[in-house]
């Protein structure tokens, strides 16, 4: 198959977070599986721009990436885009449109309706009543009713990461044509998990952007009911809300116990996710949560909200524990694991080998391609 995939941003534009590395990965993986890859993006990097040539073919890991330039990148309006996808979108058997109230998106439900072409929409996480009332609801709710609507109506398919996606997504009232879920996947790494004495006594790690949605402010409420307990927060900052974290943690006086860290990649990354007692991830909302696999291929047992999409399935690998959003409640579960070394080796064992079954990318790329197949059909 010759698959398009369209998204805002791309690699090398990593401060977005995880679903750039989800598009990549998964581009990367149907590349392996014999298939004509390519993805249109812009060059939007934050308040830059991404040093990298516009409206010519990239190669990146096999798969050939097109940037626009945008001049509005608040919604990442690509001119430039419109025109590519006009002439070539023709050339290609399915589209996947990774978004939804950002302007590729709707460049190229409207390209792809028009060439008759089917297409796919990812709204990766972003259809959720609670957050789009707390944040730019009336643009949000307009954008919905104008634009969003007419795409989701006209697509062959809505794909979900998890089934709490798509409940969340049928609470918007968005119409569903036809819906299927397949997970983001991860990169497993050979090396074995750290040793119990190799990983460091009693510490907390939560890892991934610092971003209102996150819960870290949970956490932080936890700690004063948890004694002995450190806390490493890293991740890169986009809303300034480090300051305001400090200040929560002085209040309740566990500030001596909360490290802040710079946003790590790499080594450095698969280092603090192999060396941490627990991973915790206590967002208010998440439609999959990649880190999450990270931690369980890293044999770290891992501590979620019920709002996270990626709960279920910790749940059903016996891999973690789920607890509400509670401070004191998270303080418990972070108590009682700290109390069972031999169950948080047994949970970090199970949550490598669900990883190792379910979640690896060439898995991932088998159950997606089954799904564009089932389309063309």
């Amino acid at each position: 198959m010759k698959i398009l995939h369209v998204v805002p941003t791309y690699l090398p534009a990593t401060r977005y977070g995880g679903p750039i590395f989800a598009v990549h990965g998964l581009a990367r993986a149907l590349v392996e599986r014999g298939h004509d890859v390519d993805v249109f993006t812009t060059n939007v990097d934050g308040d830059g721009e991404s040093d990298v040539p516009l409206r010519q073919r990239v190669d990146l890991d096999g798969v050939g990436v097109y940037y626009f330039s945008s001049p509005m990148r608040r919604l990442y309006w690509s001119p430039q885009m419109r025109q590519a996808l006009g002439a070539s979108i023709r050339g290609y058997d399915v589209a996947h449109l990774h978004s939804v109230f950002l302007y590729p998106t709707a460049a190229a439900a409207r390209a792809a309706e028009k060439a008759h072409v089917p297409y796919v929409i990812s709204p990766r996480g972003m259809l959720v009543p609670e957050l789009i009332a707390a944040k730019s609801r009336w643009t949000k709710t307009a954008w919905l009713r104008l634009v969003e609507r007419r795409n989701f109506t006209h697509a062959a398919a809505i794909h979900f990461t998890t089934e709490r996606e798509r409940e969340d997504t049928l609470r918007t009232t968005m119409p569903i044509p036809a819906s299927f879920i397949v997970p983001n996947g991860v990169v497993l790494s050979g090396a074995p998990a750290a040793s119990p004495a190799q990983r460091d006594e009693n510490t907390i790690l939560s890892l991934g952007r610092i971003n209102w949605k996150k819960g870290i402010d949970r956490l932080i409420a936890a700690l004063p009911h948890v004694d002995h307990t450190r806390l490493v927060i890293a991740g890169n900052d986009e809303e300034n809300l480090t300051p305001r974290l400090k200040e929560l943690a002085e209040r309740l006086g566990v500030a001596n116990r909360v490290e802040f860290r710079r946003r790590v990649d790499g080594d450095a990354k698969d280092a603090l996710l192999a060396r941490a007692t627990i991973f915790a991830l206590t967002s208010m909302s998440e439609n999959f949560g990649n880190v999450v696999l990270e931690a369980m291929a890293a044999e770290t047992p891992v501590l979620l909200t019920a709002e996270v999409g990626l709960a279920e399935e910790v749940r059903r690998a016996r891999a973690g524990v789920v607890v509400p959003g509670q401070p004191r409640e998270i303080a418990n579960a972070i108590r009682k694991l700290l109390d069972e070394p031999e169950e948080r080796r047994a949970m970090g064992a199970r949550g490598r080998h669900a990883v190792e079954t379910r979640f690896t990318w060439p898995r991932v790329a088998e159950e997606m391609e089954a799904q564009y197949a089932r389309l063309l059909r």
